[in-house]
């Protein structure tokens, strides 16, 4: 096999999200003379990002001051917030007045986060940053002692079968004295220096939601620009956690969505279909009179917070925003800390270099972190996800209201609860299947309807990346048993039972796939591994 060609820079970042796109451009800030890269592997910047999303300005101030004039559509200032309660047929307005300050969303911004990445694109690489889109990031590359030195981009040009096509093309090693990892939530790089490094060793599982969104575009009537609603309740009730957002946007556009926390127990809930269910309730349904769905994604979130960190450097690199799992699991907010990450990446990485230093580890960065306000922010809200998912739903939100009032107050409770069951591990094998409606194909929809939205692309004849560790499971699991989860959690159908003649056959259809990464989350048996397809695959979001 031909050599890999080289390519070396000072900083390799992998992942043009905020955390990514915010350490290079304050390492510009910092020292404009650094060699800065960063591999994306979606098509093009924002290609892969899905959020919410409202997010807390104080990482945008931090990182560009002026943001707002450089680019003042860019985001949608909140001008009304309303908490909604939510039985079969009714819903209750919780008032402000009782909802602790950090559930509050006063002084933040209604965004399209593929949009505000693009936008950091444009200042990263105005001061002279590389940024490579379609090529994913596949291997972690070591030096001689052990320590991380870069990554390699995947081959490209190889067909199904493993044999190398015409248009073949050997991967790119890209050396660099510091490699920074902001691939997002359950990355597999991260994984990989996880295991490698020992990364959780002390820390408990991580935990995850799965967010499902939806855009659309609404009459003037039902409009109003700035507001954003949340709701907790039905659909799902007390026996799985999350619940739902909607956002008005500028042009009538309005977000929807649902975030259903993975740790649920009944193996046929379907995330999907509860968003679908949610938009039928009467308080919401006029919401989509006469609308039209412009746009459709999903995503898995970090949730674990304090408890499920992983120790956040190894030689030669650091973790940094949703790949180290920094969201504020109550606020439902990681962009500002995913962008403090990236900043204090950065003045670690300078000052590391400006001593000549390289490929070691990084131990200032921690106390970067901690004092950018990022880890004390974790630490006061370490019990909500324990809480909710010890409790439930509704007793859960007692307890963090009457926690994050305590904090309000400067009362610092001294337990910390803990959540040590992977979310894999929650399926009860004997609950009661839950029966969806028959999308009606104007306001519900089919998840397959809804890829095309989603605009997914993958190169038909490539490897599988969704990879089975051990294939021979498949027979007795899933071709035996009537429940099989992932053709229930898959938001995009990639996982089905096709019945050919007499006989069955268990189907991955990998060219549906939306990089959500549940089912590496969700698979009961961990059988089930995403690895990056070629580069530039997958969906293609415009406006989520």
């Amino acid at each position: 096999m031909s050599e890999r060609d080289q390519m070396h820079y000072d900083v390799l970042i992998v992942g043009a999200g905020p955390a990514g796109l915010s350490a290079a451009i304050r390492l510009k800030q910092l020292n404009n003379e650094l060699s800065i890269c960063i591999l994306e592997k979606g098509a093009q910047v924002g290609a892969h990002i899905m959020s919410g999303a409202v997010i807390d300005p104080v990482g945008l101030n931090q990182l560009l001051p002026d943001w707002q004039s450089k680019r003042p559509k860019l985001a949608t200032p909140v001008t009304a917030d309303e908490f909604l309660l939510l039985d079969e047929d009714s819903s209750y307005r919780i008032p402000q007045i009782i909802l602790p300050a950090p559930l509050h969303n006063a002084g933040c911004f209604i965004v399209k986060l593929g949009e505000v990445c693009a936008f950091l694109a444009e200042e990263a690489e105005s001061l002279g940053v590389e940024i490579y889109p379609g090529f994913a990031a596949s291997e972690i590359l070591y030096d001689d002692t052990g320590a991380v030195c870069g990554v390699a981009s995947g081959d490209m040009g190889i067909a199904k079968d493993g044999t190398h096509k015409a248009e073949y093309t050997r991967g790119i090693e890209i050396l660099a004295k510091y490699t920074l990892i902001g691939e997002g939530a359950r990355g597999s790089l991260t994984g990989d220096l996880e295991t490698h490094f020992n990364l959780r060793t002390d820390s408990e599982p991580p935990h995850y939601g799965l967010g499902i969104k939806e855009v659309w575009q609404v009459s003037a009537e039902q409009h109003r620009l700035g507001l954003v609603q949340h709701a907790l309740g039905w659909p799902l009730g007390s026996e799985a956690q999350g619940g739902a957002f909607i956002y008005h946007l500028p042009n009538q556009q309005v977000a929807v969505g649902y975030v259903v926390h993975l740790n649920y127990r009944n193996p046929t809930l379907s995330p999907f279909d509860e968003l679908q269910r949610f938009k039928t309730h009467p308080k919401i349904r006029p919401l989509f009179a006469g609308a039209k769905r412009i746009a459709y994604g999903a995503r898995a979130i970090s949730e674990g917070g304090w408890q499920s960190l992983p120790k956040t450097t190894f030689p030669g690199g650091v973790l940094m925003g949703c790949a180290a799992g920094f969201l504020n699991f109550p606020r439902i907010k990681g962009v500002h800390n995913a962008m403090k990450s990236g900043i204090a990446a950065a003045h670690a990485v300078v000052d590391a270099i400006a001593a000549g230093r390289a490929n070691d580890e990084l131990t200032d960065y921690p106390t970067h972190l901690a004092s950018s306000g990022v880890l004390p922010e974790l630490e006061q809200v370490r019990n909500i996800k324990p809480a909710l998912s010890k409790l439930g739903t509704y007793a859960g939100t007692m307890y963090a209201g009457a926690e994050l009032w305590l904090a309000q107050l400067g009362l610092r409770l001294p337990w910390t609860l803990h959540h040590r069951t992977a979310d894999h591990l929650y399926f009860a094998p004997n609950a009661t299947p839950i029966k969806y409606p028959k999308p009606d194909g104007k306001l519900t929809f089919s998840k397959l309807d809804s890829l095309t939205l989603a605009n997914v692309s993958h190169e038909h004849d490539q490897p599988a990346h969704l990879q089975l560790r051990d294939p021979s499971l498949i027979t007795p699991i899933h071709l035996s048993n009537k429940i099989k989860a992932e053709c229930h959690y898959c938001p995009a159908g990639v996982y089905e039972i096709v019945q050919l003649a007499e006989s069955r056959k268990y189907q991955i259809n990998a060219q549906n796939c939306l990089h959500c990464k549940t089912c590496d989350i969700k698979d009961q048996q961990q059988n089930i591994h995403w690895v990056p397809p070629e580069g530039g695959g997958g969906p293609m979001y415009t406006g989520l």
